[in-house]
C-alpha cells in the first residue's frame, strides 16, 4: 500500500494536541426543550456528551445496542444522567432506545419510532464507532464490513431517515465523530466496501468518507430551501482512551502508532466530549445569517473539519467534487437510498 505523506501524517498529528479544554473554553448553553440523539452513548465520549447535555436541561434519547457486559449498560447510564440532571434542577426526559449500528433494519425501526413521536430534532450526534471488527465477526448481517457499516453506512441512513424531523428544528445541528486519521487515509473508492485490496485500513477510510460526506450534505443543505438552516460538521475528539480501541490488532503501521499514542498522550472520555458539545452549541460552529437566514454573522455554517474545539484543515479531497459525488454516488449504491425515496431533495 502507498504511505501517508509527510503533510499528512502532520495534519494526523495534529490530532493529538492532549491539551486540557476547560468548561470556561465550551460554556454551558441553555437546552431546556431540547431533543437530543446521540448514538454510541453509553460509554466513553458519547456518555460524557449525554451528560453534559443533561446538565444543560436538554431531553436526550441514548441510541446504543444491548453491549456487552465490559460496557455500562444503558439504563444503568440513564439512570446517571437523569440524577445528574435532577441536581441541576432539570425534569428532563432521558431514555434507552436500542438501536444496533450493526444492523440496518434496526436503524430503520429506531428512526421510524422516532418519526412516529412526531417531535423534532434539534441535534444529532453522529457518534458510534469501532476502531476494528470483533474478532472473526468480519462482516455484519447485512453483508457489510463491520467497520464500514457501523462507522459510516448506518450514520448516514439514520440521518436520512430523520431529515424530516431535523428539519422542523429552528436551528438543528448535526454532528459526526470523525477522526484526524482521515488525513492517512488514501483515496481508494474501488474499495468503498473495505474488501480485498484495499488500501489503507477500514477505520480511516471511513472517517475519510463520513468527512467527505459532512462536507457534501452541508453544500446540498445550501441548495435547498428545505434544509438550508441544518448545519453539519465533522468533529475529531481527540485521542480518547475509550472501548472503540477494544479490538486493536496491531498488525499495521497505524494501529502500531495509535496504540503508542493512546498510551502515552491519550485523552480521557470527558475532555472527548467538549467536541462534540462545542461542535453542537458553539455559535461559531452554527449557522451562517448571511447563507443560511439563521444564526449570527460568526457562525461557519458547517460543512467543517473541527480538531477538537477548533476549526482545522481537512484532507484536500474533502473539497473535491469528483471525490465527493463518487462517495455519494457509492453510498447509493450499497443502501439503495434512491430506491427508498432518501434521495428525492437532495438528488443522486
Amino acid at each position: 500500500m502507498s504511505f501517508p505523506s509527510p503533510y499528512s501524517i502532520y495534519q494526523w498529528l495534529r490530532g493529538v494536541n492532549p491539551a486540557t479544554i476547560t468548561d470556561d473554553q465550551v460554556p454551558a448553553t441553555n437546552l431546556v426543550g431540547k431533543w437530543v440523539i446521540i448514538t454510541g452513548s453509553n460509554n466513553g465520549v458519547g456518555f460524557e456528551t449525554a451528560k453534559s447535555f443533561a446538565a444543560s436541561g436538554a431531553n436526550i434519547i441514548l441510541a446504543c445496542r444491548d453491549p456487552p457486559a465490559w460496557e455500562l449498560h444503558p439504563t444503568a447510564a440513564v439512570q446517571e444522567i437523569k440524577d445528574l440532571a435532577e441536581a441541576q434542577g432539570h425534569q428532563s426526559t432521558i431514555e434507552w432506545w436500542s438501536i444496533d449500528m450493526a444492523d440496518l433494519q434496526s436503524v430503520e425501526s429506531f428512526a421510524e419510532r422516532w418519526l412516529q413521536s412526531d417531535r423534532a430534532l434539534d441535534i444529532l450526534c453522529n457518534n458510534a464507532g469501532i476502531a476494528a471488527a470483533p474478532p472473526g465477526r468480519q462482516l455484519t448481517k447485512d453483508g457489510f464490513h463491520f467497520v464500514h457499516q457501523v462507522n459510516f453506512l448506518s450514520h448516514v441512513l439514520l440521518t436520512l431517515r430523520l431529515l424530516p424531523s431535523i428539519a422542523r428544528s429552528v436551528q438543528p445541528r448535526i454532528v459526526c465523530t470523525t477522526s484526524c486519521t482521515h488525513h492517512v487515509a488514501p483515496l481508494d473508492l474501488d474499495h468503498f466496501d473495505c474488501g480485498p485490496g484495499m488500501s489503507g485500513d477500514p477505520y480511516w477510510n471511513n472517517k475519510l468518507w463520513l468527512q467527505i460526506w459532512v462536507m457534501e450534505m452541508q453544500s446540498r443543505f445550501l441548495k435547498l430551501p428545505e434544509y438550508l438552516h441544518i448545519t453539519i460538521n465533522g468533529v475529531h475528539p481527540g485521542f480518547v482512551a475509550s472501548g472503540i480501541w477494544e479490538f486493536l490488532t496491531d498488525e499495521s503501521f497505524i494501529e502500531r502508532a495509535l496504540t503508542f499514542l493512546l498510551r502515552y498522550l491519550a485523552i480521557d472520555p470527558k475532555q472527548g466530549s467538549y467536541a462534540i458539545v462545542n461542535a453542537a452549541t458553539n455559535p461559531v460552529f452554527g449557522p451562517n445569517l448571511k447563507t443560511q437566514g439563521i444564526g449570527s454573522e460568526e457562525g461557519l455554517g458547517g460543512g467543517k473539519y473541527i480538531n477538537r474545539i477548533w476549526e482545522a484543515v481537512p484532507k484536500a479531497c474533502c473539497n473535491d467534487p469528483e471525490a465527493r459525488a463518487g462517495v455519494w454516488k457509492k453510498l447509493d449504491e450499497e443502501l439503495q437510498l434512491e430506491q427508498k425515496g432518501l434521495l428525492a431533495i437532495l438528488g443522486l
